[in-house]
């Protein structure tokens, strides 16, 4: 990997003109000029598609990505973004393969020697699903320039299911074990080689994501040397441990019914040798195993972030190597969504029934970390701490409504928010923050009037807050969004959410291991809380982190996180 640049230590001087282009905006990098395009009365520039990684096709295909810093053409064409990575919605004219590439939206008139501070995005979807075209980052540049503090926001493509998080010991056996966290890793050694020609500073990088997104990068702060490649982060709604931690072999069957979608592979599904006829097959085929593969998943997400043991990137399940302080000390900011859980749990009265719940936390915890009877154990303390009761469950706040659903979707809800989300996010700020590092944290509690009332203030709810694109916004939810790009540029810009630029909003104080507090995202109440909601409920998930490998537990509804 690229060695970083040298930081230059102090303040860099603005270099954004800010005016529009006559002509479509020009980088050359190397030998190569991208051109890419004037975004009319934005007043910024946006180059897209630009390869960062040789095409994982063939011989690379279920390998690390190849680092790809110049291209080997006079001009290239970056006026829009690359096709999305191979998933089941979409077809070969939008998915492809060859979709390793990384976008830049930037203010119109950046120089090279502008340094501005870069906004790095992964997105989530369930590490099956989602594509950087979806998110328009020029709200939160339009943003930043109005508020004196200019970024350039960066995102990218990584490989998705199988052939980003490919399962099995023959994955494990050629180090092919957790391809889309490398995929991240080069799309952040790119910026380091690059971003400066845009008008970036490659010392000033925040990676944020939310989800699966958030979950990666924090995965990447366990092991990685992620201090080379940023210097802060923001995690919404995702924590390392948030997805189940297995070894690879733990979804043997998964990778056979990936291997089985593919024609010309199929009869080798169940063969352990499968690898050398996938690298040959079309990208058809590919797509074919694809589809069938994540629809004969018996979880919720088949194909997540694997423990691939000692020098791979997520060489031990993360509250080990947290309690060893083995974490980038890097500032952060992280939090969760009121209702985290109810996204993920199923609606139907036969799963909801209390031994189809302790059924259900046996089978997504099993093979225990801990011996049988403990887990067995810990279910039975877990559904006493989170009764069949609708007025304690989630939706939080709604009282002793049902929905005309089963009494056990609420309970349900609850436990799955809590394991997955909340009792990590509260687990890592504080470990963290013991450790020294500058921490903030939030709860986003505004409510979400298009949701069905099920869901509440649902997981992915902040996302269109953060990027300027709220539909329908009331004057709450325009003020909270306002609020939310504030705090978020501030923090990529000062490392501090309270820059006193932009809108007013209430003081963000630094999470502590004495001030245990977060900031409540609400459009008509932003304020300071307490951290110690569910508080005997988290402290018991948290007591022993090894019992729980912090998984969903219902089969998908068709929303990914």
């Amino acid at each position: 990997m690229l060695a970083r640049l040298s930081c230059v230590l102090g303040l860099a001087s603005v270099a954004c003109a800010a005016v529009l282009h006559a002509t479509a905006p020009q980088v050359r990098i190397g030998k190569t000029t991208l051109i890419g395009r004037a975004m009319t009365g934005l007043r910024q520039d946006f180059f897209g598609g630009i390869p960062y990684a040789e095409p994982p096709l063939g011989d690379l295909r279920l390998r690390p990505p190849v680092l790809k810093t110049q291209l080997d053409v006079p001009t290239f064409d970056a006026s829009n973004f690359g096709k999305g990575c191979l998933q089941i919605k979409g077809n070969l004219s939008t998915l492809s393969e060859d979709c390793l590439t990384i976008n830049i939206f930037r203010p119109s008139g950046c120089v090279s020697n502008a340094r501005l501070p870069v906004m790095f995005w992964t997105y989530g979807g369930g590490f099956d699903a989602g594509a950087s075209s979806s998110f328009n980052g020029s709200a939160i540049v339009a943003q930043s320039v109005s508020r004196g503090t200019p970024i350039i926001f960066v995102s990218f493509n990584y490989r998705l299911g199988p052939l980003g998080f490919p399962q099995g010991q023959e994955a494990d056996n050629k180090g092919a074990l957790n391809l889309a966290l490398k995929d991240e890793l080069a799309a952040l050694e790119w910026v380091q080689a690059n971003i400066a020609k845009f008008g970036g500073d490659s010392c000033k990088v925040t990676a944020f994501g939310e989800s699966a997104g958030a979950i990666m990068t924090a995965i990447l702060f366990l092991n990685s040397g992620f201090e080379r490649l940023a210097r802060a982060a923001i995690f919404e709604s995702g924590s390392a441990a948030t997805a189940l931690e297995f070894n690879a072999s733990h979804r043997e069957t998964d990778w056979q019914n990936f291997v089985a979608g593919v024609p010309s592979c199929a009869a080798l599904a169940r063969s352990g040798n499968t690898f050398g006829c996938l690298q040959k097959a079309s990208s058809a085929e590919l797509l074919a195993g694809v589809v069938h593969g994540l629809d004969a998943v018996t979880e919720l997400f088949g194909y997540d972030p694997t423990i691939d043991g000692p020098g791979g990137v997520f060489p031990d399940i993360a509250s080990r190597l947290i309690s060893a302080g083995k974490f980038a000390k890097l500032p952060f900011i992280a939090g969760t969504n009121l209702d985290e859980g109810t996204l993920f749990t199923p609606t139907s009265s036969a799963a909801l029934t209390e031994a189809a719940i302790h059924a259900s936390i046996l089978t997504s915890y099993s093979p225990p970390l801990v011996n049988t009877l403990v887990l067995n154990d810990t279910a039975a303390q877990l559904l006493a701490l989170y009764p069949n009761d609708p007025a304690v469950g989630a939706p939080f706040g709604t009282g002793a409504q049902t929905f005309g659903l089963a009494a056990g979707y609420k309970q349900l809800a609850a436990l799955n928010g809590d394991l997955s989300f909340d009792s990590q996010r509260r687990s890592w700020i504080q470990a963290a923050s013991g450790a020294g590092v500058k921490t903030y944290g939030y709860l986003f509690t505004q409510p979400q009037p298009q949701n069905p009332p099920a869901l509440g203030v649902s997981h992915g709810s902040e996302v269109a807050f953060v990027f300027g694109g709220v539909a329908n916004p009331s004057p709450a939810a325009q003020r909270l969004s306002t609020m939310m790009i504030d705090y978020w540029v501030s923090f990529a810009t000062s490392l501090d959410p309270n820059d006193g630029r932009g809108s007013r909003r209430p003081l963000w104080a630094q999470y502590t291991p004495r001030n245990n507090m977060l900031l409540q995202l609400n459009g008509t109440n932003t304020t300071l809380i307490p951290d110690d909601y569910r508080k005997e409920q988290i402290d018991f998930i948290n007591s022993d982190p090894t019992v729980f490998h912090h998984r969903r537990h219902a089969r998908r509804m068709g929303a990914g996180n």
